[in-house]
């Protein structure tokens, strides 16, 4: 549509340039002094200008257009000629200097130049930094000291990172005094944790308390696939930094762009390297008396470049952990403001029940619990809906219109049983929290375990419980239906117990015949794969022994699990009958069943049935014989890390 009124308007100012008189026949002068001696003309117009052009009518009614070579005599002759042949005779005056008629000449030229030069400018600017020209323009989205409505108050569960930023915030506000007494801000802050844990939003909160600009860029939003243009963003985003200090630049995914130079195959001239150098230009160039600090988040803080992490550039670390059991119920409480809840919501028990879970997880779990009373229709969020989001985001969704044959559930339930079992009965293992055979996500079961708190470290007596645990679904099909009828469903374990015991082996120092050695060595290239970057740093007899080593230790945990489950046949036979029958059981019917007692229905169970819903009837204990249905994929059965 622009293009239509450029070239509409061009078209007009072009004819508005072509003489009205262009179907005037141009005579030569001799042949106008011919006509006026013969008396042909009837009418004549001179014009003033150098040179001067006489025009008129003949007296056969066509127009006439010719230029006088000179002014003078000669045009005061045929004028007089004119006059005597009776020829009306008129001048046009001079009209001198016009400047609007310079600007009217000028118009088409100045047209064009205009829209080359607007033309530009939205290729260069695109509507908002996106546009074809725009490659060394900063991405960095500036949200205004009135537009960061986050503060202290929003963040919880990390007082002691909030207590070490706070000092920023004092920095912005009244830089003035660090400065009296000769001490200086830290120029940049790098901020680490695990994702989700909130630095993004630690960063937002100190710009809302210290009211200043904010600036948000990814670390992936400064290369792309010209050369220059991650250098050319750098010192864009500074420049505008800058004009609104005092500010805060925060950089996500900083490892993207500020990675150890030199690693890969890039060598040392690649466009993210460049990006990197002139990163440190930056921050190593602007004092800190302008007001601008940048906050830095990482995930991986381990692959940064030295130079990045020294004084004067990002000297102070933040670290951004998984909040304890107190942070997630602040957490908790946070979230639960903006939602309404029952009186039997308590923020603590949820805390309890929820350990490793980060911040973006336990909203995400408040989130879930409202979209479940939503469904319900029900007016506030209760217990029931928090415990139903949780089981959800540790198990998955349930996929109760997946078709199971009465095998394959059977076997499920007994698969489940052993884990359940095993775990109940080996020491220092986490405790059982609900086991289902109701298939979640991409498990046709789940057997969970939820710790009683938080843990940061794991002893070998629990780490060989777990070994036992896993083997248990396993021996448990070995047991009940012969070494013939073993399904793939125990792939998951076996490939998460083989990782355990390679670790005890090769890093933890947990075996006895290697002892306390690490073997194997991680790889500094961080763009290469594995595949490439490999070193081999033992012998192939030490290979040898570590395998035999974990064969071993895989060996003696899988025959502990046999020994416990035979011993406890009877159980295991009632928890799969519970298990058909009820679907879903959780730590007290697990505990009637060990303490040999009659598994009560569980709570939900009761209220389906009163629905409607009749339970089948309990099976009859299986054998070696009994046949059991085609299993399926095994990434299908996996418990995804959830049953040990």
């Amino acid at each position: 549509m622009l293009w239509v009124i450029i070239a509409v308007v061009l078209f007009t100012v072009f004819e508005s340039f072509n003489p009205r008189g262009a179907d005037a026949s141009k005579l030569a002068y001799s042949t106008f002094v011919q006509n006026v001696d013969s008396g042909n003309v009837s009418s004549a117009t001179i014009s003033a200008d150098q040179p001067a052009t006489i025009s008129g009518k003949l007296k056969d009614g066509s127009v006439f257009r010719t230029v006088v070579p000179v002014l003078g005599s000669s045009t005061n002759a045929v004028v007089k000629q004119m006059q005597d042949k009776g020829v009306e005779v008129r001048q046009d005056p001079s009209e001198g200097f016009s400047l609007i008629g310079l600007l009217v000449s000028w118009l088409p030229v100045l047209l064009i130049v205009g829209v080359f030069i607007w033309f530009m400018r939205q290729m260069q600017s695109g509507g908002g930094g996106r546009g074809a020209m725009s490659f060394g323009r900063s991405r960095a989205k500036l949200q205004g000291e009135d537009q960061v409505k986050v503060n202290f108050s929003d963040v919880a569960g990390c007082d002691e990172a909030k207590e070490e930023v706070g000092e920023l915030v004092e920095f912005l506000r009244d830089p003035g005094r660090f400065q009296k007494l000769g001490g200086k801000i830290p120029r940049g802050v790098l901020m680490v944790g695990p994702p989700g844990t909130g630095k993004t939003l630690l960063a937002k909160a100190i710009a809302g308390e210290a009211k200043v600009p904010f600036f948000s860029i990814s670390g992936s939003d400064f290369v792309e696939m010209f050369v220059g243009v991650g250098a050319s963003r750098v010192r864009d985003m500074f420049e505008q930094a800058k004009k609104h200090a005092p500010c805060i630049i925060f950089i996500d995914e900083i490892d993207a762009v500020g990675r150890h130079r030199g690693a890969g195959l890039g060598g040392g001239h690649d466009e993210r390297e460049q990006t990197l150098n002139q990163l440190l230009v930056e921050m190593d160039g602007f004092e800190g008396t302008e007001g601008v600090i940048v906050i830095a988040a990482t995930n991986r803080p381990d692959v940064l470049d030295p130079a990045l992490l020294r004084p004067g550039r990002f000297d102070r670390q933040v670290v951004v952990g998984l909040p304890d059991v107190r942070g997630r119920e602040q957490i908790l409480k946070v979230h639960m403001r903006k939602v309404p809840t029952a009186s039997d919501v308590n923020a603590m028990t949820i805390a309890r029940g929820t350990p490793g879970f980060s911040g973006a997880d336990l909203a995400n779990l408040v989130n879930e619990a409202a979209l479940f009373a939503a469904r319900e229709n029900a007016r506030e969020v209760r217990m029931s809906h928090l415990d139903n989001a949780r089981d959800k985001i540790l198990m998955g969704t349930e996929r109760r219109s997946m078709a199971m044959s009465e095998d394959e559930k059977k076997l499920t339930a007994f698969h489940e049983a052993g884990h359940a079992i095993v775990g109940r009965l080996v020491p220092e293992h986490d405790p059982v929290y609900k086991v289902t055979i109701i298939p979640r996500g991409r498990a046709l079961g789940v057997t969970m375990y939820l710790p009683e708190g938080d843990k940061y470290s794991i002893n070998r007596v629990a780490i060989e419980s777990q070994l036992c645990s896993l083997y248990g679904g396993r021996v448990a099909e070995e047991l009940i239906f012969g070494t013939d009828k073993v399904t793939t469903g125990a792939s998951n374990d076996i490939e998460r117990a083989t990782k355990m015991a390679r670790n005890m082996a090769t890093k933890w120092g947990l075996s006895d015949e290697l002892g306390p050695i690490t073997y194997g060595e991680d790889e500094d290239e961080v763009f290469l794969g594995r595949s490439v970057t490999q070193h081999k740093s033992i012998s192939n007899e030490t290979a040898s022994k570590i395998d035999e080593v974990v064969r071993s230790i895989l060996d003696r945990a899988y025959a502990r699990s046999k020994t416990l489950l035979t011993a406890n046949l009877d159980k295991l036979h009632a928890m799969a009958e519970a298990l058909l029958q009820y679907e879903t059981i959780d730590a007290h019917q697990i505990d009637d069943i060990m303490d040999g007692r009659e598994p009560g229905p569980p709570a939900d169970w009761i209220k389906d049935a009163a629905a409607g819903s009749v339970p089948p009837p309990p099976p009859p204990k299986g054998g070696a014989g009994v046949p059991v249905g085609k299993v399926g994929d095994p990434a299908a059965q996996s418990r995804a890390g959830l049953d040990g």
